[in-house]
């Protein structure tokens, strides 16, 4: 499987950095439905596109573009979950599961963070979610999982809780990581790599 190739049917863009590599600005500019979560629509509309809905608690939207868009905004106060999590619920609820998030890193480093750890929980749901970055894609795992790379990539690999983890194809061996660090700025040795393990982890490939 090919971790940079991803048909997708709907786009959540948050309000980190908006996307300028070529991989996010394609399947952005390809995507028939972009759900904004909420701030995120600003820079959207500047970049001359109008969102398919546009999701959150409503605290970083002009109340000028509210009431504009009130057809496909659709607000939702509480508290529990930030706005990437109530796009991907609203986009399940509509029978929408393979999602790729845009725009969740930068800014600030908590809320990059909070946003690339719920990959794992969307995971959970049974969604299909991948996030792409700038410099690469964040893809949540479970089991074995085999991917086609060009030889040299660089992968890092991040615990939530994978036990008897191991790997081919890397240039250092794997092991039950206690911390995110541990598992970071590996590299593929050949074009294939497998991974598997008893649990949850999440991969990052660069671009």
């Amino acid at each position: 499987m090919n971790p940079y190739l991803f048909q997708t049917e709907a786009i959540v863009l948050d309000a980190g950095d908006y996307p300028t590599h070529q991989i996010p600005k394609q399947l952005l500019e390809a995507a028939d439905k972009v759900v904004c979560c909420d701030g995120a629509a600003l820079s959207f509309l500047q970049d001359g596109r109008t969102p398919w809905r546009i999701i959150g608690d409503g605290d970083s939207l002009p109340a000028a573009l509210k009431e504009e868009y009130a057809p496909i905004f659709r607000q939702i106060p509480e508290q529990e979950t930030n706005d990437q999590t109530k796009a991907v619920r609203y986009l399940h609820q509509h029978q929408i599961n393979r999602i790729a998030i845009l725009g969740a890193t930068g800014k600030r480093e908590d809320h990059t963070l909070g946003n690339i750890s719920l990959l794992i929980e969307y995971m959970k749901k049974e969604l299909d979610v991948r996030m792409f970055t700038d410099h690469g894609v964040f893809i949540p795992c479970q089991g074995k999982t085999c991917w086609e790379v060009p030889t040299g990539t660089q992968v890092s690999i991040f615990s939530f809780g994978v036990k008897d983890l191991n790997g081919t194809g890397l240039q250092y061996p794997l092991s039950d990581f206690t911390n995110w660090w541990q598992g970071t700025l590996n590299e593929a040795t050949s074009s294939v790599i497998t991974l598997e393990g008893k649990g949850h982890y999440l991969l990052f490939f660069k671009y």
